[in-house]
């Protein structure tokens, strides 16, 4: 069963939209939205289980240029 979670990200000022638009083209990223508020960025990505899902975050979310930093809620329902 794969695992769910909103990636709530923090984006470098200014960038929000293109880091948004290179995050949403990440293969397992499901949809990604530039927001207002506390985050920049909310991404639905999705993975097959918990620890591919730790490993997608690490190298694949955190790496794109301009994102200071990640929150990581899975979802249970």
């Amino acid at each position: 069963m794969a695992v769910r979670a909103y990636i709530f990200v923090e984006a470098t000022q200014g960038r929000a939209i293109d880091i948004c638009g290179e995050i949403a083209r990440v293969k397992g990223v499901v949809s990604a939205h530039a927001v207002t508020g506390p985050h920049d960025i909310i991404a639905l990505v999705e993975a097959d289980d918990v620890n591919e899902l730790g490993e997608f975050i690490v190298s694949r979310i955190q790496n794109v240029a301009g994102v200071i930093r990640t929150m990581t809620n899975i979802v249970v329902e």
